[in-house]
């Protein structure tokens, strides 16, 4: 084995270095860090040539916009735009956005999830933007490595693979070989946190600049989303906050079959290279092959993300906050075995805390969805602060009741419910005063990937009809986490027995649905006297049945 200066076998920490970072309070085995300005100093004249590029880039896609805004003002309304149109303009932002480099891919995904702020077809097109990049010399890695450990990757590593398992606009991964143990090795992008830095800056500057011009509610919604991201992309730049994530991540679901979270090695951790634990698998995005093999049940994959994701929204209150298919991959059951395999979750540099408060009012608004209570959902965009509370509450009203029907429309693929929300839903979200809060652009990604998920494996998938008996499931658990001492165990939720009801309604459609939603809500609420688990054992009857059941070819049976 070869040792540096004849002592240090690869594998430890080098002669006169510590690999353990530096002490700060503890959250399961590693650093917990207060989330703070960058370091990075950037020269004045770096973010002045940013400014200058950003601007000569999106300058055509500007004036274009500029011509539908003061055609708006002179004619008095839009001017017409066919959607090949729109949807050709949609192409050219993604292409100048990528064009434009890492902060500015990042920056898309964040507002691509923002219906609020930014209308069709644009939001499609910008959540098509692959958060992909051109790779990293390998001798500029072994830099990084060298200059984080004081010491020359080979000396540290039994084996380091020249070629990477992914390159990303921030990082790079490769895999190596550590006391034995296969690991992955995460390192920092060259350069790219003064390029962020500077970024960040000329964006804001551009905007502040384009709001003086066109001062209105959806420009500085843009900037105040800008501002977020200004704050937290300071998180992925600095491995420790990830490495802290993911040990929390990892203590949420130990013992839980079915998800593994990657043991991160405390001692290789630095603010610019993370190992981490190995895990092979297969992105949940490109398993078609296993599910038209019968390896893999794809509702059963989405059911399962599907209540990771609740599980971390609503009863751990801690949020994988970067969700999209690179972050999940699909591990098989070992050979020999039956069943659901393993999802491995990954990448944990933005992760948000979830308040408890947060957490009841995101319950409530989720089971008055459940239960399509259109007064209830209303009251919960007030408390979530979705709706303006100077919004008039009829037309809140209107717009639910129209969402709702969307949601709730039977036999249609995801692209049908997107043109009806695009001509019901999405030109009063656009211009009435309703906005997504920095705290919820999180969740809506998460809804936007299980949609897309879904889709993907069955065009007419519906992820509100689907995430129904998931939710109704975990509604204990979901009690049990945030109901206050002497609250009745699911009355705050709105009526467990409401919520059964309602999914039947959606299930079985028309009177008939809701006859026998009513029958059992009255027969669930006579026996819930006589035991929990009576009731209990009829949801888990009732669950499965009212999930949507599918043939081979996509069709509801």
């Amino acid at each position: 084995m070869t040792t540096h200066n004849g002592s240090n076998p690869r594998g430890t920490a080098p002669p006169g270095t510590s690999l353990v970072p530096v002490r700060t309070p503890e959250r399961d085995g590693m650093p917990v860090l207060p989330l703070a300005a960058p370091a990075t100093v950037v020269h004045p004249v770096m973010v002045w040539w940013r400014t200058v590029v950003v601007a000569a880039r999106a300058l055509p896609l500007v004036l274009s916009f500029v011509r539908d805004h003061r055609s708006r003002i002179v004619r008095g309304d839009r001017v017409p735009r066919s959607p090949a149109f729109h949807a050709r303009r949609a192409a050219r932002l993604v292409e100048t956005l990528g064009r434009l480099g890492p902060t500015f891919v990042k920056l898309a995904q964040l507002l691509g999830a923002r219906a609020d702020l930014v209308p069709e077809p644009y939001l499609a097109a910008l959540g098509t933007l692959s958060d992909q990049a051109p790779l990293v010399p390998l001798a500029a890695v072994r830099r990084t490595i060298a200059r984080e450990y004081g010491t020359p990757a080979d000396e540290i590593f039994e084996w380091f693979d020249p070629a990477p398992l992914a390159a990303a606009s921030l990082g790079q991964v490769h895999r190596a070989r550590w006391r034995g143990h296969e690991v992955a090795v995460k390192v920092l992008r060259p350069g790219v946190e003064r390029l962020v830095a500077a970024d960040v800056r000329a964006a804001e500057r551009l905007l502040a600049l384009a709001e003086r011009w066109f001062p209105n509610p959806h420009l500085r919604g843009v900037r105040n989303a800008v501002r977020e991201f200004g704050v937290r992309v300071w998180e992925e730049l600095d491995f420790r906050h990830e490495a802290a994530n993911a040990a929390a991540m990892r203590a949420n679901f130990a013992g839980r079959a079915g998800v593994a979270v990657p043991r991160v090695e405390p001692s290789l951790v630095r603010r610019r290279v993370l190992v981490m634990e190995y895990m092979p698998g297969t992105r949940i995005d490109r398993l078609q092959h296993l599910v038209a093999s019968g390896r893999l049940d794809a509702e059963e994959l989405v059911r399962r993300v599907i209540e990771l994701y609740m599980r971390m929204m609503l009863i751990d209150g801690f949020f994988h906050a970067d969700p999209h298919p690179g972050n999940l991959y699909y591990q098989e059951p070992p050979e020999g075995a039956t069943g659901f395999g393993t999802i491995v979750v990954l990448d944990f540099g933005m992760v948000v805390p979830v308040s408890r408060e947060l957490r009841r009012r995101l319950a409530r608004a989720a089971f008055a969805g459940i239960r399509r209570d259109a007064d209830g959902l209303v009251d919960g965009f007030y408390a979530l602060g979705v709706a303006d509370p100077r919004a008039d509450r009829a037309t809140m009203r209107a717009l639910v009741d129209a969402l709702l029907d969307v949601a709730y429309t039977k036999g249609t693929t995801a692209r049908d419910r997107i043109e009806l929300l695009a001509d019901r839903v999405m030109s009063t979200l656009y211009d009435f005063p309703v906005t997504l809060p920095g705290d919820l652009v999180y969740f809506a990604r998460t809804a936007a990937l299980i949609e897309g998920l879904g889709a993907r494996y069955d065009t007419r998938f519906n992820g509100v009809t689907f995430a129904s008996p998931v939710a109704l499931r975990l509604r204990r658990e979901i009690s049990a986490a945030l109901r206050e001492p002497g609250e009745s165990e699911l009355a705050w939720l709105g009526g467990e027995f409401d919520v059964v009801g309602a999914v039947l309604t959606s299930a079985l459609g028309g009177a008939m649905g809701g006859a026998v939603g009513d029958v059992i809500g009255e027969i669930a609420g006579a026996v819930y006297a006589a035991g929990r688990e009576i009731v209990d054992l009829i949801a888990g009857i009732v669950g499965p049945l009212v999930a949507p059941r599918r043939n081979g070819d996509g069709a509801e049976r």
